[in-house]
């Protein structure tokens, strides 16, 4: 049985428990799978130990809650990644996503994780489960990527990426640039900020400011 189907039912079966706090019947695999491949994926399941059956109810068992926690943490922060930095339309979103996800290793969910600034949800609002990155971030206080607003007079930092959707915007920022890669101090934060770059300073506002995403200089 390929592993790709055992994984996307696994992730529906913990997507419907948390919406609609219910338990999956053993009829509703139908919704995500062949009805002639039903039977060898809910055995393939129980033979992994995923799943156990309980009054013609599939649930997960503590290793199925695990494989199923983790599908839907690279499936969030893919969709995250995709919106956020790709800006890919959010039509098609939730399936690159879907295709997106089964690519990722832990070392680049990580990465992504790290890059973005440990978020907590999806574009749709639904709670990315946290990984180990993420504790390690809410111990330092301070995430590795974080919004140029957020920054301190005399911070320095390198920006990472900006998620503008306004063109005529990146366009702006680009022909001043800033653009990824490049090196910033803050001069002032009031009455507007100030960054300096180079021999360059440049006033921006705060909307401008939180749609730019930077990595302070201490984790370069």
């Amino acid at each position: 049985m390929p592993e790709l189907t055992i994984e996307e039912v696994l992730e529906h079966i913990w997507t419907t428990e948390e919406e609609e706090h219910n338990k999956i019947g053993k009829d509703q695999l139908v919704n995500w799978v062949k009805p002639e491949l039903v039977e060898d994926v809910l055995k393939e399941m129980l033979h992994a130990g995923y799943v156990f059956v309980q009054d013609s109810r599939i649930r997960l068992t503590p290793d199925g809650k695990k494989v199923a926690r983790l599908i839907v943490r690279r499936h969030r922060l893919a969709e995250r990644l995709l919106t956020d930095v790709l800006e890919v339309r959010a039509d098609t979103v939730a399936s690159s996503a879907c295709d997106f996800e089964h690519f990722l290793n832990e070392e680049v969910t990580t990465s992504i994780c790290t890059l973005l600034g440990h978020p907590v949800s999806c574009p749709h609002g639904k709670a990315i489960p946290p990984g180990d990155c993420c504790a390690k971030e809410r111990k330092v206080l301070k995430p590795l990527v974080t919004a140029l607003s957020e920054l301190h007079s005399g911070d320095e930092a390198r920006i990472a990426y900006i998620t503008t959707r306004h063109h005529s915007r990146l366009d702006r920022l680009s022909s001043l640039g800033l653009l990824p890669g490049v090196d910033l101090r803050v001069h002032q934060k009031q009455p507007t900020i100030v960054i300096q770059m180079g021999e360059t300073q440049i006033a921006l506002d705060n909307e401008v400011a939180r749609d730019i995403y930077v990595r302070l200089a201490h984790h370069t």
